[in-house]
């Protein structure tokens, strides 16, 4: 009697086998699961080029004078963001205006950021710092947008 329950478990094992290669084909199919996950960064990245845009780092002089680290930036048109540490121990902002564009962020203390986002078209453009008489000492600067 013994030989014939050897059959009936070598028969249970070959089946267990079979079961485990089918969840392995069942694990390749939730791989495929992946792939959907992934198509939204597909519609995300279009999204992103049809929008053009770009960002651009500057900062506030740290020695707390009146200036930024750069006086010209460039980007592509569509939407920019504009992000602007502040390192001095003077409180400043960004804002950028011309062409009927006027935005401004917000105004920061040291060791805080200030961000501006803007959707522009090609042109130039004026970024600055939004602080009462900050501009007119000459905290500023071009922004080019192709």
């Amino acid at each position: 009697m013994k030989p014939r329950l050897v059959i009936p478990l070598a028969l249970c094992a070959a089946l267990a086998a079979a079961g485990c290669g089918s969840s392995k084909k069942s694990s390749s199919n939730n791989a495929a699961t992946p792939p959907p996950s992934s198509a939204p960064s597909t519609t995300t990245t279009p999204a992103q080029k049809g929008g053009g845009g770009s960002k651009l780092q500057l900062a506030a002089d740290a020695s707390g004078q009146l200036l930024f680290d750069k006086t010209s930036l460039s980007g592509k048109a569509g939407k920019i963001t504009l992000d602007m540490s502040n390192p001095a121990p003077v409180p400043h902002g960004i804002a950028v205006k011309g062409n009927g564009i006027q935005q401004k962020g917000p105004t920061v203390s040291q060791g805080s950021s200030s961000t501006v986002t803007v959707t522009l078209k090609p042109g130039k453009y004026e970024f600055y710092c939004p602080v009462d008489g900050h501009e007119a000492a000459g905290m500023k600067g071009t922004l080019t947008v192709k």
